[in-house]
């Protein structure tokens, strides 16, 4: 369901909110929410969503941090960035 047929459904319930069932009214909320939740983020294919996810639980970050890190890495790599050096005084966790 895309971000304007949400809006009008919830518009629609406000305007009727006396008919409306309860059950159809956490659904509309529930559908707000996740698009709201994610609409930050890009939509990926179900193959790519699934590796975004096994990912992000073996990073221990959230998937879109990992996206972002895929994204940078991946321009650094094919110099669209300059490669994040340390400087001397930078902290290291000691392991090469």
């Amino acid at each position: 369901m895309t971000m304007p047929d949400t809006a009008a459904l919830l518009e629609d319930a406000a305007d009727r909110i006396a008919d409306i069932s309860r059950a159809d009214l956490q659904i509309m909320r529930r559908r707000a929410a996740l698009l709201l939740r994610n609409s930050g983020s890009i939509a990926f294919d179900d193959d790519m969503e699934e590796i975004l996810r096994d990912l992000a639980g073996e990073f221990g970050k959230t998937r879109n941090d990992t996206v972002r890190s895929i994204v940078r890495e991946w321009m650094e790599k094919n110099t669209y960035l300059p490669v994040h050096e340390l400087d001397e005084d930078d902290d290291v966790d000691g392991t090469a």
